[in-house]
């Protein structure tokens, strides 16, 4: 167990205290920052990415359009460290009788794997995104080991007998006006209703009435709908949703017919597969703070970044505890992280969301070592997790 100072207030049941290394190439600690609105206290994992036994990779509840607490996620995966990640379709107060999918905002890749793609930018939860930045941003690894920022855009293609059309969306909780979006078994059970709400400008836009579904199994179409359907997803098969003009594509095809889908995650930046990527939003570029970023709202924050070219992962979690609630604005975590010495920095989902979780050795299970400002912990839709294999 570490050993270390204390965090004022009760800790969390099991915690690791104080600093020290989790395995070799993982090291925990915490301490102390000045902010604008009071002192606040942060939590540290900085990760080797050079270490053969480490690695990085997302945690997920199991499904697109889920939720689960880091700590489970992170058991469950085996991970001896992790943290919060990306923004998520929480609520939906401004849609009565469409519920909540859970699902993230940005583009998500596990194991290697495309998840999803991301949502319009209107339709994004979260704070507002610095200038020139949008959902399709992500922090990420490549297959190289080396942590990037990137963007990933989706290019997908439908090929019908009588002819192509655009995909415009991956297992999202929305989708843009007038376009059609494909789900598969990694969406979940949810509804797909939700992505059929919203406009390309407001996220509180009404639910389109002019949709259709397509069923597809074995590349032919098998069944329509014309509404949103919910359930499970086979494996073999992949349900096209299009609302508005999209909906009016999909309507000209007839069961029997043969229909191919193409997918990529398009990155803007690298030419190196990633073995993960989740989304968020840039607050460091190049050990420069990026223009216009928020320095006058204050709260719990969760970022990541890296330094030594990509090599050294550095994942920062502020304490939810109420001595130390005050938290720091975006322009203050950018600041902090290059004091870190990360050269690029990102934020994830912070609030009732901020959590960072860790194993100590000859544990089964992980620990909180911060104090979430939800209470239990807040069910989240995914996470980084830290992995360490003899």
């Amino acid at each position: 167990m570490l050993a270390g100072a204390a965090l004022a207030g009760a800790a969390p049941a099991g915690a690791v205290s104080g600093a020290g290394q989790l395995s070799s190439g993982v090291t925990y600690r915490q301490f102390d920052v000045p902010a604008a609105k009071g002192t606040v206290h942060a939590h540290l994992l900085t990760v080797d990415l050079t270490d053969p036994h480490v690695r990085v990779d997302l945690l997920t509840p199991g499904a697109v359009a889920a939720r689960s607490r880091v700590s489970a996620m992170a058991d469950a995966a085996g991970a001896v460290a992790g943290v919060n990640g990306d923004f998520f379709n929480i609520t939906e107060t401004q849609h009565p009788g469409v519920d909540a999918t859970g699902a993230s905002v940005g583009p998500a890749i596990a194991h290697g794997r495309v998840l999803k793609s991301a949502v319009p930018t209107a339709q994004r939860f979260g704070p507002s995104l610095p200038p020139g930045t949008d959902t399709t941003d992500v922090f990420g690894v490549g297959a190289d080991r080396r942590a990037r920022l990137d963007r990933l855009a989706l290019l997908g293609t439908v090929r019908t007998p009588d002819g192509n059309l655009a995909l415009r969306g991956l297992n999202q909780y929305a989708l843009a006006q007038d376009s059609v979006g494909a789900y598969t078994s990694a969406w979940g059970s949810a509804s797909r209703k939700r992505a059929t709400c919203g406009s390309d400008t407001s996220r509180a836009a009404g639910c389109s009435t002019d949709t259709y579904e397509v069923e597809l199994r074995d590349g032919k179409v098998v069944a329509t709908s014309t509404a949103p359907g919910s359930g499970a997803i086979a494996s073999d098969t992949t349900v096209l949703l299009g609302r508005e003009a999209g909906a009016d594509r999909l309507r000209e095809l007839t069961k029997g017919e043969r229909v191919t889908l193409r997918t990529w995650l398009v990155p803007s930046a690298s030419r190196v597969p990633y073995r993960f990527a989740v989304g968020g939003y840039p607050v460091l570029r190049d050990g420069e703070p990026l223009a216009g970023l928020n320095d006058t709202t204050s709260a719990v924050r969760t970022a990541v970044g890296y330094a030594g070219g990509g090599r050294t992962l550095l994942l920062l979690a502020l304490d939810g505890a109420a001595a130390y609630r005050s938290g720091m604005t975006i322009a203050e975590v950018a600041d902090e992280m290059r004091e870190l010495g990360a050269a690029d920095a990102f934020s994830l989902d912070g609030g009732g969301s901020t959590t960072m979780v860790a194993r100590t050795a000859g544990a089964k299970t992980v620990s909180v070592l911060n104090h979430p400002t939800d209470s239990p912990e807040r069910a989240v839709a995914n996470g980084i997790g830290v992995f360490w294999k003899p």
